[in-house]
């Protein structure tokens, strides 16, 4: 992997569209967890998170494709994608759309958690090394965005789902 800057950036783009995921997560599955809000709404949220987490992985391809437009060939592709392997693999957020792979919720976890050891490995490098602390309060923002970015998504497929439901129950009437 290149040290340049623009590897830094997409680094920080893959960390910002995915790391978040993790600790949402973690929070639902808590809550969800709790004996006392066992049918709460939170606990209806748990089947949502990897389609939130595909809608995640969808605005990321967005973003992609608009870094190489124009040109789509493969040797701009090259020229532009400085982490190929890391792209590739958060473009394979989107397959959580397929049933199969949504109903089990963990596989989302396990695939977000390469990204959550990027932010990790950043900030361990930057602790054990004399470097200033500027990447390091990067990362934190960086990570912060991406908490907003994967709670928003979670609650835009929440209310989606929320009005597909109710929709339907007025059409059992």
């Amino acid at each position: 992997m290149d040290n340049s800057f623009l590897a830094y950036l997409q680094r920080l783009e893959l960390i910002g569209f995915f790391s978040g995921y993790p600790l949402i997560y973690t929070i639902s599955l808590f809550i969800a967890g709790n004996q006392r809000l066992k049918n709460s709404f939170i606990s209806r949220i748990m089947p949502l998170l990897p389609f939130s987490y595909a809608l995640v992985g969808i605005l990321f391809l967005g973003l992609e494709l608009k870094k190489l437009y124009p040109n789509y060939s493969l040797e701009h592709i090259k020229q532009v994608v400085e982490h190929p392997y890391l792209v590739i693999w958060g473009l394979l957020a989107i397959l959580f759309w397929i049933p199969a792979l949504s109903r089990k919720t963990f596989f989302s976890l396990i695939h977000s958690l390469v990204f959550f050891f990027l932010i990790i490995s950043d900030i361990f490098m930057q602790l054990t090394s004399s470097a200033d602390s500027d990447i390091v309060r990067n990362d934190i923002k960086v990570y912060s965005s991406s908490l907003f970015l994967n709670l928003c998504a979670l609650a835009f497929v929440a209310l989606l789902s929320f009005l597909f439901t109710s929709y339907k129950r007025r059409l059992k009437v």
